[in-house]
C-alpha cells in the first residue's frame, strides 16, 4: 500500500484490499488509524522520499501463515506447474518461463525426481 504524505491511502495491490476489506468498517479506518492498524500486523512501513522532499510512505505487508522463502515458493510453484501440465516437462518449464535445462537442475536441487512415466510421483512432494 502506499500513502502520501497526508496519510491518505493512494494506491493498494489486491492483496492490500483484501486485507483492508477484512479489517471491517472502512470509516474507522481512515487517516493514521488504517496505517497503524497494518504496522500492527505485521506491515513494514518504509519513507517514500524524491531528494530531500517527503512523498508518503509505503507499507509492504507479511503474506501472512504462507511467508516461505524464496526457494519454497520456487518449489511449490514447480509442482503447482507439473500437477497442471500432468508431469509434462517441457511443458511445465514453458510456462514457469524457463528453460528445461533450469527446470531439470532446480528439480535436482529441491531433491524432485520425476517417473519413468513423465509424472511426478507421491515422493515428489516429501
Amino acid at each position: 500500500m502506499v500513502f502520501d504524505a497526508y496519510g491518505r491511502m493512494i494506491y493498494a495491490n489486491q492483496r492490500a484490499r483484501r486485507v483492508v476489506d477484512s479489517l471491517g468498517e472502512a470509516t474507522f479506518l481512515r487517516g493514521g488509524a488504517l496505517r497503524e492498524r497494518l504496522v500492527a500486523l505485521g506491515g513494514r512501513a518504509r519513507s517514500l522520499k524524491q531528494g530531500s522532499a517527503e512523498l508518503g510512505e509505503a507499507i509492504f505487508l507479511a503474506d501472512g501463515d504462507h511467508a516461505k522463502t524464496l526457494a519454497e515458493r520456487e518449489r511449490l510453484a514447480i509442482l503447482d506447474t507439473l500437477e497442471q501440465t500432468h508431469g509434462k516437462l517441457a511443458e511445465t518449464a514453458r510456462r514457469l518461463g524457463i528453460s528445461r535445462t533450469t527446470l531439470w537442475r532446480r528439480l535436482r536441487a529441491y531433491g524432485l525426481r520425476p517417473d519413468a512415466r513423465g509424472s511426478h510421483g507421491p515422493t515428489a512432494r516429501v
